[in-house]
């Protein structure tokens, strides 16, 4: 088992760049894994994990509803934003500047074999790091993601997630709301929930801006210690 990832920090960068990058890593390590049966090989598969921000960016689950997308093609010339129908769960979700997107590319059997158990990992992770700043965040029953004030009237959602696996390999990830401007969710039905709102890290702190690079240190010291690994930069 290989228990180390490989992490890089793409900066600002284009949606469906980042997305070809993704696919290219997540084939590698596939690849690696067929081969191994096909020949009885013990080869050990990569692990990675992409920290990045997108232009303003709306995708769209393969099992999303393209009706929560509330712009047309020309309006969304106007606002500056891309649309792409990707291979992920979930429905529609917004990506822009000020939101810190991560991907874990990961070969699960090197770790576990439960995708249940993957992303419930992955709501921790940013559970515990929004604890770091004295947020109390949670899950909210057959919704992805990490909210706040589950269960009330103001339920808001401040980290979006949406994966795919095969082979279980997975690739996409998380998206969590630290500087973000929400407007631009106003013109989606944010991951097909009706009648509930999105937040971010620098409203809920009252403060103009929250540091992106110390948000990023504490999600992978969590991450860290709960899938076990250690990262090497690449």
């Amino acid at each position: 088992m290989n228990k180390t990832i490989a992490l890089q920090d793409l900066g600002f960068r284009d949606y469906k760049d980042t997305w070809d990058y993704q696919e290219q890593l997540f084939k590698s390590i596939l690849d690696t894994k067929i081969k191994n049966r096909r020949e009885a090989l013990e080869l050990e598969t990569e692990n990675h994990f992409l920290f990045v921000e997108h232009p303003h960016v709306y995708t769209l689950g393969k099992s999303g509803d393209i009706n929560n997308l509330l712009l047309n093609e020309t309006q969304l010339k106007n606002k500056g934003a891309n649309f792409y129908k990707i291979n992920r769960g979930g429905d529609i979700t917004y990506h822009g500047p000020g939101q810190i997107v991560g991907y874990p590319i990961l070969d699960l059997e090197n770790f576990f074999t439960d995708i249940h158990k993957y992303l419930r990992f992955l709501e921790e992770v940013i559970i515990l790091t929004l604890a770091d700043y004295g947020l109390k965040t949670e899950r909210s029953p057959g919704e992805t993601g990490v909210w706040l004030d589950v269960g009330t009237p103001f339920a808001r959602k401040i980290c979006a997630l949406g994966v795919r696996a095969s082979r279980w390999v997975t690739m996409h990830g998380f998206a969590l709301n630290v500087n973000t401007d929400l407007g631009y969710f106003d013109h989606i039905i944010p991951c097909g929930i009706k009648g509930k709102k999105v937040t971010s890290l620098n409203v809920e702190l009252q403060k103009k801006r929250v540091s992106g690079s110390e948000v990023k240190k504490k999600l992978l010291k969590h991450f860290k210690m709960l899938f076990e690994v250690e990262f090497i930069k690449k």
